[in-house]
């Protein structure tokens, strides 16, 4: 296949124009690992990549896509071989380096994970990206030491792709969950994965005080700005959030009294760069500690085509869940 199907975004006078297309595979980046490309996601970022609202794409022409699920097609990494089930997050796929939005990708053998035996190509897609980040946030509250019995734990964004995952996985290890979402029709949605309390985003919206009454023993916020300075300034003595969003805005507009006088730690999130033996860690617990069911539930499907009317629909926060994206 030496000319495939992708979405190919380019730089125009008028900012950046993306669009369906066929792209040689001789125009692939510089890789060790060729995979033919099953499945990808569309996350926040993308849609941020094809709308070009944002400086995301720092190279041009770009396939979008930060993450993929498929088989090697071809390799000369010592690790992979020709019919390996591989995944890939991140790594500046979609930014940098050409991404998943395509039926062929050409990446370093070492930005890949294996996919896990008993998630199909689809599954871990559903996961992806979002799914894979909150779980990096979970296992940073856990490595705080916050356990069930600490206190309920707030996820921001509670609708979205990140929290719809963090609230599943959270409820399944035993925490109380206060979802904080803008949509009070998701009520339902969110208790049913797990959340027992449903929180309006606007309690969370206006300027934070130094400090609030404590309210939580940790937080995984996808959103920034205020709702993370609430977040900080609600939490209770010694406890923690985990930072991996900025849906709300890159700022902090808040105070050190939270650090430095209930010693509340603030934990930053990296899925991009994050080590491999991490990723692992952090998808070995995916496939065991994330209900099947409610996976399905959070998920629905589109093709490649469909990409360009979801992004902005990502973007404004009304998509539910995560969407994965059909490549082949």
């Amino acid at each position: 296949m030496a000319a495939f199907k992708a979405i190919v975004i380019e730089k125009t006078d008028g900012g950046t124009k993306a669009a369906l297309t066929v792209f040689d595979e001789a125009n692939l980046m510089d890789g060790d690992v060729t995979v033919r490309v099953e499945y990808s996601a569309l996350n926040y970022k993308d849609g941020l990549a094809i709308t070009g609202k944002s400086p995301v794409v720092r190279r041009f022409p770009m396939i979008p896509g930060i993450d993929l699920a498929g088989t090697v097609d071809a390799s000369s990494h010592a690790e992979w071989k020709p019919g390996d089930k591989v995944i890939l997050n991140g790594w500046g796929c979609g930014e940098t380096h050409l991404g998943a939005y395509a039926e062929k990708a050409r990446v370093k053998g070492d930005w890949l994970v294996s996919q896990p035996k008993t998630l199909s190509a689809r599954e871990t897609m559903a996961v992806g990206t979002a799914g894979y980040t909150a779980m990096l946030a979970a296992m940073a509250l856990e490595r705080h030491g916050l356990t069930p019995s600490s206190g309920p734990v707030a996820v921001t964004g509670a609708a979205g792709g990140v929290g719809s995952v963090a609230v599943a996985i959270l409820a399944q290890r035993g925490f109380t969950i206060h979802a904080v979402t803008g949509r009070p029709e998701e009520a339902d949605y969110l208790k049913g994965l797990g959340a027992s309390e449903i929180v309006d985003r606007k309690e969370l919206a206006g300027p934070a005080r130094p400090l609030s009454k404590e309210r939580w023993a940790g937080a995984i916020d996808a959103v920034g700005s205020n709702t993370l300075a609430n977040l900080l300034s609600m939490t209770r003595y010694g406890g923690a959030v985990a930072a991996c969003g900025l849906a709300g805005g890159m700022d902090l507009p808040g105070s050190v009294a939270p650090f430095i006088l209930r010693g509340v730690c603030l934990y930053g999130i990296d899925s991009v760069m994050c080590p491999i033996e991490r990723r692992r860690e952090a998808w070995k617990r995916l496939e065991t500690e994330l209900n099947r069911q409610k996976l399905a539930k959070m998920t629905r499907e589109i093709s490649l085509s469909d990409v360009f009317d979801e992004a902005p629909e990502i973007l404004s926060g009304r998509v539910r869940g995560r969407i994965v994206v059909r490549v082949a």
